[in-house]
């Protein structure tokens, strides 16, 4: 029998239960809560938009979007949400997924944070945005019924969500501060890293080998 929460029904496939299993396991309660939360967010908001995003793809960015926060997919060092796209990528393909499909997902995590862009792109992608920014900075959340805010709150608590979520970005991002470069990521780790200093765009051109 399919899981529905506020009015949405929970992917009920097997992809989907594996992901919901997958970041349960590898992910902290608040994490875990929060990408349930995205998820539910992002589809009401489809509703209200006139969008049709699918939802088990949907369901997957929202579901693996914070993952590079706990672990890395390589041994590179790059941004969180690229380790988080490259994990979903990865998951989808294991498991029978088109190469396309694979692909849009790593859009929507790879530019969950990405101000500007998303919002322009396919519905997946931008949906996966707009329920992170209505999870975590409450936008549009006025555009949503408050019955249904509850009961989403409800099955999925926020509890102390503002600090614990900057303690889980904290955790995340202190030992590769390089890749926050031009990201609001750097926004963290200036608030919590006492010696941090927030590179720029201006130095670096400034500052380049060239005499001119």
């Amino acid at each position: 029998m399919p899981e529905i929460i506020a009015g949405i029904e929970i992917p009920d496939t097997t992809i989907a239960a594996d992901a919901t299993r997958a970041v349960a396991e590898s992910s902290s309660p608040l994490l875990f809560h929060h990408s349930r939360r995205v998820f539910l967010f992002a589809s009401l908001h489809a509703h209200t938009l006139g969008l049709a995003p699918d939802p088990e793809l949907l369901y997957v960015a929202s579901m693996f979007h914070d993952t590079g926060l706990h672990t890395p997919a390589t041994d590179a060092v790059q941004r969180f949400e690229v380790d988080g796209a490259d994990h979903a990528q990865r998951f989808l393909l294991d498991h029978g997924a088109s190469r396309e499909a694979a692909d849009l997902v790593w859009s929507a995590i790879a530019l969950h944070t990405t101000p500007g862009i998303p919002e322009r792109m396919a519905p997946e992608i931008a949906l996966t945005n707009l329920g992170v920014l209505t999870d975590a900075l409450g936008v549009r959340l006025d555009d949503l019924a408050p019955e249904a805010i509850e009961e989403i709150v409800a099955a999925h608590p926020r509890g102390d969500f503002k600090n614990g979520f900057m303690r889980a970005f904290h955790e995340g991002l202190k030992h590769r501060p390089d890749t926050t470069y031009g990201t609001i990521n750097a926004d963290v780790l200036e608030r919590f890293v006492p010696d941090f200093r927030r590179a720029n765009m201006v130095d670096r051109v400034m500052n380049s080998p060239w005499a001119a």
